[in-house]
């Protein structure tokens, strides 16, 4: 892990380490520990810092170079254009919960029939 990751992290939120480590519900001197390189984070711990200071796992690891997840351009361009009718590729999901193949099809038949009464269709 980069140690400075954390303590540039904590920081730049203007955080004492009493504060920070409140937050994460641990002791000061284990939350010291783990800026000062001198005790490993668990993995639910990593996670917790993780989701404390808006960052990524892999950044506190030094495995990214930014704090949060940014896709890379070529991935960014593979999501902008995706065929809702390539069903036995694509899994959707409505509130969490992902759509059965009927409930693709029931979708693209109700998007298929709009665009036919306002004028739209192909």
């Amino acid at each position: 892990m980069i140690l400075n990751r954390l303590t540039t992290l904590r920081k730049g939120k203007r955080w004492s380490l009493q504060y920070t480590a409140d937050r994460l519900g641990i002791a000061k001197s284990t939350y010291a520990g783990y800026e000062s390189g001198h005790r490993r984070p668990s993995l639910e711990a990593l996670k917790s810092m993780a989701d404390l200071f808006d960052a990524s796992t892999d950044y506190l690891l030094g495995r990214v170079d930014h704090p949060t997840f940014q896709l890379e351009e070529d991935t960014i361009k593979s999501v902008q254009f995706m065929e809702l009718t390539d069903l036995p590729n694509l899994e959707l999901a409505v509130d969490g919960i992902f759509l059965s193949v009927e409930e693709m099809h029931q979708f693209i038949a109700f998007i298929r029939a709009k665009r036919e009464l306002e004028g739209k269709a192909p």
